[in-house]
């Protein structure tokens, strides 16, 4: 998908939790994780996660879980 300036706005305003979650349970193929928004997403989302200490990373990860 291409990376609008709605977009990235969109991806900024969530929090790691919020990015981590839909990025996690997201059917195959969704267009918010291809092309120039999929890698902005990545970018941020890491950027995000290094913001944390490392035990909440963990613990947003384990929150979330998996169906």
């Amino acid at each position: 998908m291409e990376l609008t300036a709605m977009n990235k706005t969109c991806i900024d305003g969530m929090s790691y939790e919020e990015l981590l979650r839909k990025w996690r349970f997201a059917k195959l193929g969704n267009p918010w994780f291809q092309g120039a928004t999929g890698d902005y997403w990545g970018t941020v989302m890491e950027k995000k996660k290094n913001e944390l200490k490392g035990y909440q990373a963990v613990a947003i990860s384990k929150n979330i879980g998996w169906r």
